[in-house]
């Protein structure tokens, strides 16, 4: 359902407020949460940090799954196309495509549900650059959990294949329940 539908007030759709300094921002948000997981690593130990790590993104997506709902609309039913639309416009809200290249589509063996592939990653580069990626939980299934929770859908989402465990990229599946 729309957020017209809902008759809330009209607002500027998410595709339309991308500005440098909200791209700096992100950047500079991102910074700052690896800089964190450096520091709770070298004081706590890495399975802390992975802990911390997963329930902050947890929760930092389902605000963004959430203020989504609100600019946007909750999808209706949660079709493939509905999914793969929150997909995208989510993962831009939290990146850019200097930052992380993905894209979603239909899923390609004609299931139900949409493919997620990512096929470079900046975490993973400043990981790798940190030496710290050995170890290292990736916490994306927490972060997209997050963003479901906050847009009120149900929704089985898997990682089949990942980029820090040997993978060619991360390829996630997602359908709804």
């Amino acid at each position: 359902m729309t957020a017209q539908e809902t008759e809330k007030p009209a607002k500027t759709p998410v595709a339309e407020l991308e500005n440098e300094l909200t791209e700096a921002l992100r950047q500079f948000w991102w910074l700052h949460d690896a800089r964190w997981y450096q520091g709770v690593k070298k004081r706590f130990g890495q399975e802390v940090a992975n802990e911390i790590n997963a329930e902050a993104l947890r929760f930092v997506g389902r605000r963004v799954g959430s203020w989504y709902a609100d600019r946007e609309g909750t999808p209706d039913g949660c079709s493939a196309d509905a999914l793969q639309r929150v997909i995208e416009g989510i993962t831009r809200i939290m990146t850019n495509e200097g930052m992380m290249r993905s894209h979603a589509e239909p899923d390609p063996d004609g299931g139900p549900g949409v493919q997620t592939v990512i096929t470079e990653h900046f975490a993973l580069r400043m990981l790798r650059a940190a030496r710290s990626l050995e170890g290292y939980d990736c916490p994306c299934l927490d972060m997209r959990g997050g963003w479901f929770e906050g847009l009120g859908v149900e929704v089985r989402d898997e990682n089949r294949e990942c980029m820090r465990t040997g993978g060619a990229v991360c390829r996630f599946h997602t359908e709804s329940v």
